[in-house]
């Protein structure tokens, strides 16, 4: 099936209200996908506070990605259902001018295709959206919005997405399958499927890009993939079992996300074992190290909020709020 691809802009009325936007510039910002309230927050992380809730324009949006110069957020309209459920299915993505507070520009896939986690890619320069229902990863040139090819996974249900540092490979978690698909991402084709377990949920990968890590969902524990030989590594034990994980700045931890017993594991590399637990709010989302490595934010929707996590202490510093099931995390900086 050929993919199509409309843009429609909206230039009229644009206004820039007092947001703390510089001109040339802005402060940085955290943004919240906010599933229940079909919102976009824009949390001031200074303040701690949230400073606008933008609406998606959309039914759902879980996940959000930020443009290579901080003025646009990329927001996938997924559906009303969960992964693998009966449900509509999504066909297009929302972009919001962070300046302006307000959506800006549609990219309509041309049918339904449950988009779901954008990602832009800087050696590239592309923004990939992951497709669910096309089985594939969606490729779009982020300054014409248009689509300009795609990359098969092979698998149902490619809900998250990691690349490696140099843009080369990519790796996709395949919920209801269990399993990872390995990506080319300039041959755009699929290089290898690892199958991990009865379910599988979120990815993220090391610092030094040797290894990826997903997260089981049959059993607490998190699989550690090797990406020189594309298979599974070893399994790290969990207190619970986990969702969303990612590395900190430093590649020594992994913070991994526990929601059905309300804790973040932090996960030693060197030794592959639990070293700590951090009680948060409800809810199994995402998490996000801030650039400097001080902080960690923990969306966690049941309660819609962000946990602001220390890590020299390794406390939570202070509980956000954010809006209705918040999910998707980025930064803006």
């Amino acid at each position: 099936m050929k993919i199509i691809a409309r843009l429609t802009v909206v230039l009229a009325g644009m206004i820039v209200v007092g947001t703390g936007f510089a001109q040339g510039g802005q402060k940085p910002l955290l943004l919240v996908a906010n599933q229940g309230d079909h919102t976009l927050s824009l949390i001031d992380p200074a303040a701690g506070k949230q400073i606008a809730a933008v609406p998606v324009g959309g039914v759902t949006g879980h996940e959000v990605a930020v443009s290579a110069d901080g003025k646009l957020a990329f927001v996938p309209i997924y559906g009303d259902s969960g992964v693998g459920r009966p449900g509509t299915d999504g066909s297009s993505m929302s972009v919001i001018d962070l300046a302006a507070r307000k959506v800006v520009a549609t990219v309509d896939f041309g049918h339904g295709v449950r988009p779901h986690m954008p990602l832009v890619e800087p050696v590239s320069g592309m923004l990939y959206v992951t497709t669910e229902l096309d089985k594939a990863v969606t490729v779009i040139d982020p300054k014409t919005l248009k689509i300009v090819g795609q990359i098969p996974t092979g698998q149902e249900q490619s809900h998250m997405l990691v690349v490696t540092h140099d843009g080369k490979r990519g790796y996709t978690a395949n919920v209801g399958p269990g399993t990872v698909s390995v990506l080319d991402m300039a041959a755009r084709k699929t290089i290898a499927v690892i199958p991990i377990s009865g379910m599988t949920q979120r990815i993220s990968i090391s610092r030094d890009d040797k290894m990826v890590f997903t997260a089981d969902q049959t059993k607490p524990q998190m699989a550690v993939i090797d990406t020189v030989t594309n298979q599974v590594k070893t399994w790290i034990p969990l207190p619970a079992v986990g969702y969303g994980s990612t590395p900190t700045p430093d590649g020594r931890w992994l913070l991994v996300q526990m929601g059905p017993v309300k804790q973040v594991a932090v996960i030693d590399l060197a030794t592959m074992k639990v070293a700590r637990t951090i009680d948060v709010p409800a809810g199994s989302g995402e998490i996000l190290v801030r650039p400097d490595g001080k902080a960690a934010y923990v969306s966690c929707p049941i309660d819609g909020k962000v946990a602001e996590i220390d890590l020299a202490s390794w406390k939570v510093s202070r509980i956000i709020d954010a809006g209705t099931k918040a999910d998707g995390l980025a930064w803006v900086k």
